[in-house]
């Protein structure tokens, strides 16, 4: 959430950047929470003038009895009975507004930093980084204003790339999409999982299972040597934890909702772990955070359709490992750097071809001020696909969360910064796995998988 001293110090930034995110109405909105803040402050004001009325007229009543005045003195009992029923109005006026003010704000999204390119949707976005194409001479190029960074990479588009391998690899054959790929091995039943509990829930079986526990082992392993804490938090939340990581109410209609409880099948790890710090203090010595988990995630996905739910492409439930991180807002930039490079680290690992992108404002989340995307190549779909969301949320989720730090130099307490990202989501990982490195013998699996999967090759 917004705070307020953002919009009273720079309301011309904070305009322009809701623009950029293509959020309607943008300068009307924030001109009415000035609007309800100016009736709130004007009813603490006058709350306040008549507080020390009556607290003046209070002191004189005993000192009116006392020389007798006892008319005088009923008067004045008379004139703090109606400063007490005018505190209650102002009280009220205070706290409607207030409330109007707080509703307001959950609706607006989070400001993009400058950096953020102008844009209404994915088309929109800016390629940072392409790399680790196998058999392709290592360019090292640095991402600096729009510059594309390039890694293992020669400059083809991708349907040549694509036309390449496919040539190179399975001698001019057509290769197989992961459903074709896990239905021949016995690796995921997609049928079964509809039987069980509807399209989106799939059954993986056999090596399938196993490559997904590889993968969730893999990937927390990679986060413990980074640093990160491992958390093992609930997979539902309350309606509070929503509200804090700006699930709600902008995602309210995407979560899975058991109304008896009123608690939400989380959508990420996010949720419940960065609610570990709702309503905390930090020192910072404390900071920053670094927590990692593993959880199952559930997404309705309302609205989804077409080529982009095949298989593994968009699921209702599916693994995911999240690494999240409380920062001050001076190292959050730093932050944010060291988990775009892990996130890439663990695809350079896994030898999957991947790209970058610094997400446009009209693509981003309701909650980010910036992110960047990383997606894997699929030959076999000829397509992206979205593996991991990497974010710098600044003092949003903070703000909703009231979680905050003691600074060292003159223990001030001010809002945290809250990061967050995808390391990784395994089923467009998995997807790309199978597609990617299929061969005559089976389905080659990457080098620094073998010794959590416990095998060099599904056959």
């Amino acid at each position: 959430m917004l705070t307020l001293k953002q919009i009273y110090d720079d309301k011309a930034r904070v305009i322009a950047g809701l623009e950029k995110k293509h959020f309607a109405g943008a300068a009307e909105v924030i001109e009415d929470v000035l609007r309800l803040d100016a009736e709130r402050k004007a009813a603490q004001q006058h709350k306040d003038a008549a507080s020390a009325e009556m607290n003046r007229i209070s002191k004189s009543i005993g000192m009116l009895m006392a020389q007798g005045k006892r008319e005088e003195a009923e008067a004045a009992k008379a004139q703090t009975g109606s400063l007490k029923a005018q505190i209650a109005e102002f009280d009220a006026k205070m706290s409607d507004a207030e409330e109007a003010q707080t509703k307001l704000l959950l609706t607006i999204p989070n400001v993009p930093y400058d950096i953020v390119p102008e844009g209404a949707a994915a088309e929109d976005n800016l390629a940072v980084a392409i790399g680790n194409w196998p058999n392709q001479p290592m360019i090292d190029a640095i991402a600096r204003d729009g510059a594309v960074a390039l890694r293992n990479w020669d400059g083809a588009t991708d349907e040549a790339i694509a036309t390449d391998r496919l040539e190179k690899n399975m001698g001019g054959e057509t290769l197989a999409p992961h459903w074709e790929l896990a239905k021949k091995y016995n690796l995921i039943d997609f049928d079964l999982g509809v039987k069980i509990s509807g399209a989106g829930f799939p059954v993986y079986i056999g090596q399938g299972a196993r490559l997904q526990r590889a993968l969730i082992n893999f990937f927390l392993a990679e986060a413990n040597k980074a640093g990160y804490t491992e958390i093992m938090p609930p997979t539902v939340v309350n309606a509070a934890s929503g509200y804090g990581t700006g699930q709600l109410p902008d995602k309210e209609g995407q979560m899975y909702h058991c109304e008896v409880d009123d608690l939400y099948l989380i959508p990420t790890a996010e949720v419940p772990v960065t609610n570990l710090y709702r309503d905390v203090i930090l020192d910072e010595a404390q900071l920053p955070i670094k927590n990692c988990a593993y959880t199952e995630c559930f997404r309705r996905e309302a609205g989804s359709y077409g080529k982009d739910v095949r298989g593994l492409n968009r699921l209702h439930e599916f693994s995911k490992i999240e690494i999240v991180r409380i920062d001050t807002p001076e190292h959050s930039d730093a932050s944010h750097k060291e988990m775009l490079e892990h996130v890439e680290g663990l695809l350079q690992k896994l030898e999957l071809p991947y790209r970058i992108l610094r997400l446009s404002g009209g693509d981003m989340s309701f909650t980010a001020a910036l992110c960047y995307d990383f997606e894997v190549y699929s030959e076999a779909q000829h397509r992206w696909l979205e593996v991991s969301s990497t974010s710098n949320f600044d003092t949003y989720q903070a703000n909703r969360l009231k979680c905050r730090y003691r600074r060292a130099e003159d223990k001030k307490v001010t809002l945290c910064h809250t990061l967050n990202g995808s390391a990784l989501a395994l089923p467009r990982i998995v997807a790309a796995l199978l597609e990617n490195n299929q061969c005559a013998e089976g389905i080659r699996i990457p080098k620094a998988l073998q010794p959590f999967f416990g095998d060099d090759m599904i056959r």
